[in-house]
């Protein structure tokens, strides 16, 4: 899978991974445990809409077609691995 044109696990420029905000990242843990949009956006306390915006975004910054491949990056990439 291609990452949005940059290096495979480069930090952007902000200091996140990926060029995903911190947010992002959030989402992101959650779509990797396999958590749907609506238990994500109770665990966040934020809107279903706002979780569809977030995933959509991730899709995006990482290049890939859906929340699968996403999480498989996640996990090719050990964002997650420091985390219980």
């Amino acid at each position: 899978a291609r990452l949005g044109g940059g290096t495979t696990d480069e930090p952007a420029g902000d200091g996140q991974p990926l060029g995903l905000t911190a947010r992002e990242l959030e989402v992101l843990r959650e779509v990797t445990n396999g958590r749907s949009n609506r238990e994500i956006a109770e665990t966040l306390v934020i809107s279903v809409k706002t979780v569809s915006v977030h995933v959509s975004n991730i899709l995006a910054k990482l290049g890939v077609a859906g929340r699968g491949e996403a999480a498989a990056t996640a996990h090719r990439l050990h964002l997650f691995d420091d985390l219980a």
